[in-house]
């Protein structure tokens, strides 16, 4: 049985960010990474919008608004130092009605509270960048841009593995064993570790309930929908073009965003998913189903948000439903100019009171450290995240 000093779970941006800075920080360190997929960056890494966020919606102080600012300036720096494709074009955030336009002044202040620059837009101002957009008003948000994060993983992965780090892919971990002086993994083999650290995503609660923490909250998997403009629409805006969002949603609505391959995409709405892996058009998995429903806060999260949950449900199955939300600011679209496009899973961790957590949560036991929410902007926020873990293992586990 192989021995390390750290064996990482977690072949997504930030558990590849981790391992590559921790191996960057202790270079005589024996670091292992284990993801069960065969390629990294298969789940919410590589099926994500490819923003890179500002830090508009965060609430000032927290970690989330924090790690993004400082996440949107290192990785376009971390791009343009490797060759990497990123554009940053800004961000619209467009407000259609009186009500949004009160709600854009809002989040106009809190981009002063997290020192973000933006510029507020007349209609005139905002005809004149984007002529094909419609609204009462909008804020530029400079600072947002799009890139590829698959492809930064897999930067920082040659990153880690020419430092000495391993990477083992299709190793699905099927047990964690604590000892008083190691960790046993299993995981097709059997590792044996000084130091485990999991960024499971998806399957963070079950990493931790396995590594025998005892968590007070559940992964619930949300399902966002896309669909791809056709090709005729590929210059239809020059920056990415965002709603104002409802405050009392936990999602910002659905969006046209510039791909860094030069296509447009139009959402993601939020459909509560029945399977945490369900990216195809039939999406149920019994065990992940009870294991939801059972959950006391899965209903609480229900009973709260009833009326927008049967609203996402519906434009989910009625496209011209889907449509009307981006007809509201872009009048010119229609449902066949709509095309299918993969589906992303979001992996909320809800507490047991129901309690939709928003920032970065951990967990922890004497030899091993969870990542156990990492919500968007976690793609944005890797590089200082993954700083910030580092600092925080190196001081829990004392290494040197």
């Amino acid at each position: 049985m192989k021995k390390y000093d750290i064996i990482l779970i977690g072949g997504g941006i930030v558990g590849v960010s981790t391992a590559w800075q921790l191996q960057r920080q202790f270079p005589g360190a024996a670091i292992l990474l284990l993801e069960k997929e065969g390629r990294l960056a298969q789940h919410q890494t590589g099926r994500n919008s490819g923003v890179i966020h500002a830090g508009v919606y965060y609430e000032p102080g927290s970690l989330k608004a924090d790690f993004c600012k400082k996440g949107a300036a290192a990785t376009v720096s971390f791009c343009r130092e490797h060759g990497l494709p990123v554009d940053q074009c800004g961000k619209l955030l467009v407000a259609t009605d009186q009500l949004e336009f009160q709600r854009m002044a809002a989040l106009e202040k809190r981009c002063v509270l997290n020192g973000i620059e933006t510029h507020r837009l007349t209609p005139s101002e905002l005809k004149q960048r984007e002529p094909r957009i419609t609204g009462v008003g909008a804020l530029f948000v400079p600072a947002t841009g799009i890139t590829d994060y698959h492809v930064i993983t897999s930067r920082m992965a040659d990153l880690f593995t020419a430092m000495g780090g391993e990477i083992k892919t299709f190793s699905a971990v099927t047990a964690i064993t604590e000892k008083r002086d190691c960790v046993e993994v299993q995981a097709g083999d059997r590792f044996e570790t000084r130091y485990l650290v999991a960024c499971g995503g998806l399957a963070a609660d079950r990493i931790a309930k396995m590594a025998g923490i005892d968590i007070d909250f559940q992964i619930i998997p949300f399902r966002g929908e896309y669909y791809q403009l056709h090709k005729q629409y590929n210059k239809i805006v020059n920056h990415l073009i965002y709603p104002i969002p409802d405050p009392d949603l936990p999602f910002v609505g659905v969006h046209l965003t510039r791909m860094i391959d030069g296509s447009v995409t139009v959402g993601p709405n939020a459909v509560l998913g029945w399977k945490r892996e369900g990216y195809g058009h039939f999406n149920l998995n019994l065990k992940d189903s009870i294991n939801m429903v059972a959950f006391p806060g899965f209903w609480k999260v229900i009973g709260s948000h009833l009326k927008s949950g049967i609203g996402e449900f519906k434009d989910s199955m009625y496209k011209p439903g889907y449509l009307a939300r981006v007809r509201k600011y872009c009048p010119e679209l229609s449902v066949t100019d709509f095309q299918p496009y993969p589906v992303g899973i979001r992996a909320q961790a809800v507490m047991r009171d129901g309690t939709l957590v928003h920032d970065f949560l951990f967990a922890e036991s004497r030899r091993t450290f969870h990542v156990c929410n990492a919500p968007s902007p976690a793609a944005t926020s890797a590089i200082p995240l993954g700083e910030h873990l580092c600092d925080m293992i190196s001081r829990k586990f004392q290494l040197k």
